[in-house]
C-alpha cells in the first residue's frame, strides 16, 4: 500500500503499521512548518522500538510530554528515549523552525531501530505541539512524504495569555517568536474538559492587539491541520 493511500491514517492516530526494518536503515529527513503564523521550538526526531511512544492520543502526557508541549523542553523526552536504547537527533534546525520555513538533508541512521517519532511544541500556543507517535520504518529504499497534525497535551487551559509561562503548571504562553501578537487580553474561557493527548481544537485569537480576549492574532496565528510536512528517504 502507498503511504499517501494511508495520510489520513497518521492524522488520526500518528502511527502506522508498515513492514518493520529488518536491517539498518540511512534516512534522509526533512520537516517543514506548513503554518503562516506558527513557529515550531527545537524539533526531537527519535528512532526507536515499537514500544516506545513520546505520546500517544487518548492518554494523559506524561511530565517530559508537558515539559515539551507548554515550554519546548525536549531534554526529558529525549532522556526517555535513551533509556530505552533508542537514538535521537535533538534541535537539528540550530533552533526555531519559523512559519513557512524547511529543515532538510538530515541524515539519520537508525541502526536497528524500527519506528521514528518526531515532535515540537508550537508557539505561541499554550501546550500545542507536533507530533509523529511510532511511525514504522518501512523496509523498502524509497521516499515517503506524509502530513503531520497538531495535537493538544490536554495539561493547561487554552488561555491565549502571553505571560512568559512556559515551567511545568505555569499557566500561559512563553512568547511569540515572530513579535506579532499583542497583549493585555483578559484570557480566552476555554471550557473544555479533555486532559488527554487530543488533537487540537485550534486557536481562537481575535484583532485587538491592545486587549480583548486572546493574545493571539485571528488573522496571523490561525491554522487548520495538518501543521507540518515530513518526507523520508530511506536508503
Amino acid at each position: 500500500m502507498k503511504l499517501t493511500q494511508i495520510t489520513s491514517a497518521i492524522l488520526m492516530t500518528g502511527a502506522v503499521s508498515l513492514p518493520l526494518s529488518v536491517n539498518a536503515q540511512e534516512l534522509e529527513i526533512s520537516i517543514k512548518n506548513l503554518t503562516h503564523g506558527i513557529t515550531f521550538t527545537p524539533l526531537l526526531i527519535a528512532a526507536h522500538d515499537n514500544n516506545t511512544h513520546l505520546f500517544e492520543v487518548g492518554t494523559q502526557a506524561d511530565m517530559a510530554l508537558q515539559k515539551m508541549a507548554e515550554g519546548g523542553d525536549i531534554s526529558e523526552l529525549d532522556t526517555m528515549v535513551m533509556a530505552n536504547d533508542g537514538l535521537s537527533i535533538t534541535n537539528p534546525a540550530e533552533g526555531l523552525l519559523a512559519p513557512g520555513a524547511e529543515i532538510s538533508q538530515i541524515m539519520f541512521d537508525t541502526q536497528d531501530q524500527s519506528h521514528l517519532s518526531i515532535t515540537a511544541m508550537m508557539l505561541p500556543t499554550n501546550d500545542a505541539f507536533i507530533g509523529l507517535d511510532s511511525w514504522a520504518i518501512p523496509s523498502t529504499a524509497g521516499t515517503y512524504t506524509f502530513t503531520l497534525n497538531a495535537y493538544d497535551a490536554g495539561t493547561e487551559i487554552n488561555d491565549e495569555i502571553i505571560n512568559g509561562g512556559g515551567a511545568l503548571g505555569t499557566p500561559g504562553i512563553p512568547a511569540a517568536p515572530q513579535g506579532d501578537a499583542g497583549s493585555n487580553a483578559t484570557g480566552v474561557m476555554d471550557m473544555s474538559s479533555n486532559d488527554s493527548v487530543h488533537i487540537h481544537p485550534g486557536i481562537l485569537g481575535d484583532t485587538d492587539l491592545d486587549g480583548g480576549m486572546s493574545d493571539l492574532d485571528s488573522r496571523v496565528h490561525r491554522w487548520l491541520n495538518p501543521v507540518a510536512q515530513v518526507t523520508v528517504i530511506v536508503k
